[in-house]
């Protein structure tokens, strides 16, 4: 069964919105080493779909010569949680789940070996609160942003987690991975 890995740029203030502000940090050697880790152990994608339009037009005409990630982003098959998009014809390897369905995603789980999810602030609360996420990975950047839309708004569900890893990176970025709490 796959593991659901959830990826996140998110301020001190937890803000995740447009992550345009993470630039200013540079993205070092380290930080794509560990992006790379989790994404290396994922046979799958999943967005939700404000995740998906912002991504199928960024990253569908990138090479590798562009950016190391590109291949994984656009040959790695991809599946949208979606009520209203019809078609993911625009990028290719994707594919309209229909609205979030917490049986559909463990369905999921089970046809892959790990299943790579970035962004989808709406879908990744879903997920948590369904107990469908098995990592976590927060790169909280040493920034308070003061507004944007935050990973966990108020009114999230309460969601005990644990602290499995952490690593410091020399741009100030943490990353810090998460795991379901034991009961």
């Amino acid at each position: 069964m796959g593991r659901i890995s959830v990826h996140e740029f998110v301020s001190v203030d937890g803000v995740f919105e447009n992550p345009s502000w993470t630039a200013d940090y540079g993205f070092t050697e380290e930080m794509g080493q560990a992006i790379g880790a989790f994404t290396a152990s994922s046979s799958a994608i999943l967005l939700g779909r404000t995740t998906y339009e912002m991504f199928a037009p960024a990253w569908s005409t990138r090479t590798v010569d562009d950016d190391p990630g590109a291949p994984f982003f656009n040959d790695t098959p991809k599946y949208v949680v979606s009520s209203t998009l019809l078609s993911a014809d625009d990028w290719k390897n994707s594919t309209v789940l229909g609205a979030y369905d917490a049986q559909a995603i463990r369905d999921l789980k089970k046809e892959t070996t790990g299943i790579y999810i970035s962004g989808s602030g709406t879908l990744v609360r879903a997920l948590l609160a369904d107990g469908l996420v098995d990592e976590l990975h927060l790169l909280v950047y040493p920034v308070v942003l003061g507004s944007g839309a935050t990973l966990f708004p108020e009114g999230t569900r309460r969601t005990p987690l644990a602290l499995a890893a952490q690593e410091g990176f020399d741009n100030g970025v943490l990353h810090l991975t998460y795991t379901p709490a034991a009961s």
